[in-house]
């Protein structure tokens, strides 16, 4: 079978759909990923075949101009983004670049299934179009397409004005995805499921599945295999923060971190680091090291809310400080709270020593960690993605 899954361009927004990619691959399916931007390389890098259905421009680095106020759509950016900018949706911006491609790619391929992630309406617009089956996934701990609130501001089908009007100009008219099932891949514990249920909307089967961290692959160094001989803090505010806020908030932690005796791993990918000066002796810089490589052997970790880096030390049952930024960081950060598996800080009012006295709590404190192992062990118990996929193809 020909399989297309279509995601939008940011690390958060497709990784965690890349080990569902991969169980199609070795199920022995033809797959190809259509996306865009930075994810084509980052997905060729993970070893899949992928089409870049909008290569005109940098789409995820338009709307990084856009959010951080250095890019007024209505005036600096081509008419596709001007229609974007009047729906009020920045994820509005993949819809009306990418649909037409992902559409495209798709009847060329001879797609006979279409899996996209439940923020991506592309993927929904190019599953109509085709009228092929497909699998709506999400990809968040934050929220699921199947929340109480979310539901409460979205229409039956979770469609808004721009859908409709790329409907209109690619003639896809009201036609509507044949979808299977959704998947929501949260702990039952953190707002996923204990089973299957039907959706309040149209009655479509929600399906758990077990969420499976990609982070990109590496060389794994010798001493992230082992244990530190002291507490180890991992620390990372991911992609988009540092290039929409600053290092602000990783100066504050690694003043905090560095008067503490704990082994401390900064992996701040490509960002600059020389407003932080000389690092403190006890702070390791990595630059971009997936975190699935050193999870493992940490004790606790520090980021900035990203659905993708709140979920990976979920998987490995390691307890965490959330300083949440925007978008969806502050969701992120109560399922953590609410849950018991972590403390959260506004960092607009993070101070060294509050940051220091909130990760030693996580270290001395035995309830996060016990927290944390409970999530990990439930994680763990949740349906594969292989087996979710075969699933889904099996009900076609």
């Amino acid at each position: 079978m020909k399989i297309l899954f279509a995601t939008a361009p940011g690390y958060g927004l497709t990784l965690p759909l890349i080990p569902l990619v991969w169980a199609a691959r070795a199920a022995g399916h033809e797959v190809l990923l259509a996306t865009t931007s930075e994810m084509t390389d980052v997905c060729v890098r993970a070893g899949l075949p992928v089409v870049d259905v909008f290569p005109q421009r940098d789409v995820w680095g338009d709307l990084m101009a856009v959010v951080s106020g250095k890019t007024d759509p209505a005036t600096d950016l081509p008419e596709e983004y001007r229609l974007a900018g009047k729906s009020g949706n920045p994820f509005g911006m993949f819809t009306v670049t990418m649909t037409e491609g992902t559409i495209e790619a798709g009847r060329a391929f001879g797609a006979d299934f279409i899996v996209y992630t439940s923020d991506h309406a592309a993927g929904m617009l190019a599953a109509a179009a085709l009228g092929v089956p497909s699998l709506e996934v999400g990809n968040r701990v934050s929220w699921s397409a199947r929340d109480a609130d979310w539901l409460a501001e979205h229409d039956v089908f979770g469609e808004d004005e721009l859908d409709d009007l790329m409907r209109v100009k690619l003639g896809i008219g009201d036609s509507r995805p044949a979808v299977v099932a959704r998947v929501d891949p949260r702990a039952p514990s953190m707002g996923g499921l204990e089973a299957d249920e039907p959706d309040a909307r149209d009655g479509v089967p929600w399906w758990p599945m077990r969420f499976v961290p990609f982070n990109g692959g590496t060389a794994i160094p010798d001493w992230a295999l082992r244990r530190a001989d002291r507490p180890r803090v991992a620390v990372t505010l991911g992609t988009v923060v540092p290039a929409l806020s600053g290092t602000t908030n990783l100066t504050v932690v690694v003043e905090a971190l560095g008067g503490m005796d704990a082994d401390v791993v900064l992996a701040a990918g490509t960002t600059d680091l020389t407003a932080l000066g000389t690092l403190p002796a006890n702070v390791r810089s990595v630059g971009f090291l997936p975190l699935s490589a050193f999870l493992p052997t940490c004790d606790a970790i520090v980021h900035h809310g990203g659905s993708g880096t709140t979920a990976a030390p979920l998987f490995y049952g390691v307890p965490q400080l959330v300083l949440p930024a925007f978008a969806d960081n502050p969701m992120s950060a109560k399922r953590v709270t609410d849950r018991g598996v972590g403390l959260t800080q506004d960092p607009a009012t993070a101070e060294v020593d509050g940051v220091r006295a909130l990760v030693r709590r996580l270290l001395d404190e035995d309830g996060f960690r016990v927290a944390a192992a409970e999530v990990a062990a439930e994680m763990a118990t949740q349906p594969s993605p292989s087996s979710v996929l075969e699933r889904a193809l099996s009900s076609i």
